[in-house]
């Protein structure tokens, strides 16, 4: 494996009905393709070496014998080969037919396992000629020279990678074997199926697929059978889907005249990182498995070095995918938002609201949240005080688009400048203001602060928090200044998220048409606190990706760091793969260190910071989702960073 990574297929090859020969010449052809491209394990559909549509055919020994002397050629065929892969075939034992799965890797048969629940009604009459699971009496079998364990609690391993296998119907149980193997250990299930077309059919199997995955937090591979098989009374054209706990990471297209095979790779290290933070899956371990009752079946995985790259798409923004969902995903985003606000308000008994309004991107998507809060509970939109209060930075770019968005709205107005303020501390603390540092422009973010929490007195109302999740992640807040609220309502969205959300409220015009080119302007304005004097033409000098990096890459290396727990040098990895046409690995890898630095040793801030609600699988919050000492050392994730460093 690569960083935790396993290439895994799925394959649906062409097929004769009960012509054995043909099947496998078309199943070695793809297991050499597979072989060729990294994969490690890959999966064929059930009864592949035969056809599942062979009937009555099943009960004749002559098919039986042709089957497994078949089988035993594909296994010295691929003798050569490095990848595990399972093909299904009828298996006789003493009197007993069973559909079977059968795992080969180099010229051996490993395993064998049998199909526990067999369809018989409607269109499926395998009881016709198949004993389910529970009926077999033997742990070995004897196929050409080899004794070859069998049995369904059975899990192949290889250091800590574990796979299950179920077939067909055993994944539309209410408790599966591909559940109970997953209990046991196993990462990745491998279904062999044959499922045939029925309008509607395939979005419930793709949801099916879907679920058990995330249910189970495993990997799910699946391959069903294609054409060849015959068309009597079923229609079977190949489909496949490999899935991540909850994800459809790739899905083979139907309807194509043509072998297929599907290749991704699944995230071990992530399974296992999620299923480590769930109490509910350890617990579920705890009551459903008994020691004794497994039996596990070793097999070879590829070392680091000759594996490949992945094959699968890295998102730049993990936190809204650019998988079709993102305005789907922006308007949960605000309506959850909007709730935890009215519940707040609704709690404090509040008729008034205080927010700065800076003309910003932070700013401007907290008081939207403020007004869709106001309009669900029914209340005056001029009970929101919205405050823009000029400094020593302030452009009149975002100045302007401040004061129109608050009257587009309809919110009471309030402008109360704060650079006299300031010079005067200044002058009272003996700062000459002519050194523009840290003093210069905390002194600004305290000011508008202590102005928001005098107007909350006033009004017997809540300050609003503007700043996002990416900011509390690296510190990009000053203590006490913009870093405290009342209730800070995108404390659970990163600024991409911001970005993204501001941009399609402004698209679906769900506060009016007349807002649209304001929010446009200020979703395209550059991001800065405005805490330094602009330049001689009026525009923004301090621009904070500039500073502390590109927040789409903050965002990427935060979601990975927490949402998986992925140590540097798999983080570095990705990214490197997500943004290989944008950034170059030498400002990624310095980027990282920025990341890594600056979260570490602010994690003071986030010790102390308001409530807010969470919005995503990523939370900073102290009282949930990550609680840490605040003076943790950031040593030994810069050290294996710096071990990686681009020559």
């Amino acid at each position: 494996m690569k960083h935790g990574f396993i290439k895994v297929a799925a394959a649906v090859p062409f097929v004769r009905v009960a012509d054995c020969q043909y099947n496998i010449e078309h199943i070695e052809a793809q297991v050499r393709q597979a072989d060729a491209q990294g994969v490690e394990i890959m999966t064929f559909p059930e009864l592949c070496i035969t056809g599942y549509t062979c009937g009555d055919l099943f009960l004749k020994p002559f098919l039986i014998r042709q089957a497994q002397e078949s089988l035993l050629e594909l296994a010295h065929r691929t003798a050569d080969t490095e990848v595990l892969f399972i093909v299904g075939m009828p298996i006789l034992i003493e009197s007993q037919l069973f559909n079977a799965a059968v795992a080969l890797q180099g010229g051996r048969i490993l395993g064998a396992i049998p199909k526990t629940y067999l369809p018989n009604y409607r269109e499926f009459q395998e009881a016709r000629w198949f004993s389910p699971a529970k009926d077999l009496q033997l742990a070995t079998i004897q196929i050409g020279e080899q004794q070859v364990p069998i049995g369904y609690n059975v899990l192949f391993r290889s250091g800590g990678v574990a796979i299950g296998i179920e077939i067909c119907e055993d994944m539309w149980t209410p408790y599966t074997p591909g559940t109970r193997l997953t209990l046991y250990g196993a990462q990745i299930i491998f279904n062999l199926s044959a499922s045939n077309e029925l309008v509607g059919k395939n979005t419930y199997l793709r949801s099916l697929i879907s679920g058990l995955s995330s249910q189970n937090l495993c990997g799910y591979v699946y391959a069903s059978c294609g054409y060849g098989e015959s068309s009597t009374d079923t229609v079977l054209t190949g489909k496949a889907f490999i899935a991540e706990v909850g994800k459809l990471l790739v899905e083979m297209p139907r309807f194509v005249y043509e072998e297929r095979m599907i290749i991704s790779d699944i995230d071990i290290s992530r399974i296992d990182y999620d299923r480590m933070s769930s109490n509910s899956f350890n617990a579920s371990v705890a009551d459903h498995t008994e020691r004794g009752l497994l039996t596990e079946i070793p097999f070879r995985l590829r070392s680091e070095e000759a594996s490949h790259d992945i094959d699968r798409t890295i998102d730049q923004n993990p936190f809204y995918p650019d998988n079709g969902t993102r305005d789907e995903r922006a308007e949960e985003t605000f309506d959850i938002q909007v709730s935890a606000l009215v519940q707040r308000l609704r709690h404090m008994g509040a008729e008034h609201a205080v927010l700065g309004i800076s003309g910003g991107l932070d700013s401007t998507l907290a008081l939207l949240v403020t007004v869709g809060a106001f309009d669900f509970l029914g209340l005056d939109r001029k009970g929101i005080i919205g405050v823009t209060m000029p400094g020593l930075g302030t452009s009149s770019h975002t100045k302007g688009n401040a004061l129109r968005l608050m009257e587009l709205l309809g919110i009471t107005q309030r402008t109360i400048d704060i650079k006299d303020a300031c010079l005067r501390h200044f002058e009272a603390i003996g700062h000459d203001p002519a050194v523009q540092d840290v003093v210069y422009e905390n002194a600004q973010a305290r000011e508008r602060t202590q102005i928001l929490m005098d107007l909350a007195n006033a009004y017997n109302a809540p300050v609003i928090g503007t700043g996002d999740l990416s900011e509390l992640a690296l510190g990009w807040c000053t203590y006490n200044g913009d870093h405290m609220s009342m209730y800070a309502v995108n404390a659970g969205l990163p600024k991409t998220g911001v970005q993204l959300v501001v941009a399609y409220l402004g698209r679906s015009e769900r506060f009016g048409h007349e807002l649209r080119e304001v929010l446009r302007s200020i979703v395209e304005t550059p991001i800065s606190p405005e805490l330094k004097p602009v330049d001689a033409s009026g525009a923004i000098q301090q621009k904070t990706e500039d500073v502390v990096g590109p927040y789409e890459l903050h965002d990427f290396f935060l979601y990975n760091f927490l949402g998986f727990g992925y140590e540097p040098s798999k983080i570095y990895y990705l990214a490197c793969l997500a943004f290989k046409d944008k950034y170059d690995e030498e400002s990624i890898y310095r980027w990282l260190r920025t990341f890594y630095y600056r979260f570490f040793t602010q994690q003071y801030k986030r010790t102390c910071m308001p409530d807010g609600p969470k919005v995503s699988r990523v939370s900073l919050s102290p009282r949930g989702d990550w609680r840490v000492p605040s003076d943790v050392a950031p040593t030994a994730w810069l050290r294996e960073l710096d071990s990686l460093r681009p020559s």
